[in-house]
């Protein structure tokens, strides 16, 4: 079974699936090492992870190639983040044919005014109902594998409330997408009322330190959402880090103080799967 149709079966399933997020193809190989059945390409971190903040400051063709090198990296299921599909429906159709080609295997695309803002920021802005449908149209009527999952995500919620969210999110679904992602509710009565008032599986954004209150996930589970991503939780872990090695580096003059915490050179090795390499070489490349 493929990727795309792995996903779309968890997705149709009856159980919780945590997806934790990744900045870069490394951090997607943790992810698959770690034992996670999917991984979330997270286009906040990727910003972060290119030194600017969430602001919807990067291309189409940058985010694809991004997607591109993370799916090569892992045999896992990708889910990336299509942002606002760069423009309206027509800039969604090129979007499409471009996301769909890295071999991914879902994507959301969300109902922001573009440039779009992390969706746990202030001063937000949506486009009409009418003219997210019309894109999330596009999209459906765009995709070639009916494996592949649109997931629609409105960030309404905070611009309009909590009922027309839900009213916007039941109008993307009936246009064609699988999954609903209502960002940033605000309480745990609001959670809960997400996957019971979708006509289709709901996805939740666990965010800690925004808007959402990071509830566990058997709690996420009983609610009865399908998909949680966890975009920021790998990269505040490696920003904590870095920051925590470099101050002992600039201390001590080594990293003798907290050499137990950091990755072995083995662990780091096949991190990246040299052993795979190693294969390849002895295999192809001539000794004489």
């Amino acid at each position: 079974m493929n990727a795309r149709k792995r996903l779309r079966a968890l997705v149709n399933g009856t159980r919780y699936v945590i997806v934790p997020g990744a900045y870069d193809p490394l951090t997607a190989r943790l992810v698959q090492l770690a034992g996670f059945d999917a991984v979330y390409l997270t286009g906040g971190g990727y910003s972060r992870a290119n030194g600017l903040p969430d602001l919807g400051l990067f291309t189409m063709t940058e985010n694809v190639e991004f997607i591109a090198r993370a799916v090569e990296a892992v045999d896992i299921p990708v889910i990336a983040d299509m942002d606002t599909g760069y423009g309206n429906a027509l800039n969604v159709i090129r979007a499409m044919r471009e996301f769909e080609k890295t071999g991914l295997a879902a994507f959301h695309l969300e109902d922001q005014v573009a440039p779009k803002k992390c969706g746990h920021y202030e001063g937000k802005q949506v486009v009409s109902k009418a003219e997210m449908v019309g894109k999330i149209r596009a999209a459906v009527d765009t995709r070639r594998d009916a494996d592949l999952v649109i997931i629609a995500r409105t960030d309404s919620r905070a611009v309009e409330g909590f009922e027309a969210a839900i009213d916007r999110m039941n109008a993307y679904l009936e246009a064609g997408a699988d999954v609903g992602f209502v960002e940033a509710p605000q309480t745990v009565e609001e959670m809960a009322r997400i996957p019971k008032s979708l006509a289709k599986p709901a996805l939740v954004n666990i965010f800690e330190g925004g808007k959402t209150p990071p509830l566990p996930a058997k709690e996420l589970e009983a609610m009865g959402f399908r998909l949680g991503i966890y975009p920021s939780q790998t990269h505040r872990a490696a920003i904590y880090a870095a920051q925590e090695v470099l101050a002992v580096l600039k201390r001590d003059g080594d990293t003798a103080a907290i050499e137990h915490r950091l990755a072995s050179f083995n662990d780091r090795e096949v991190a990246v799967n040299t052993a795979r390499w190693r294969e390849l070489e002895r295999k192809y490349l001539s000794t004489e």
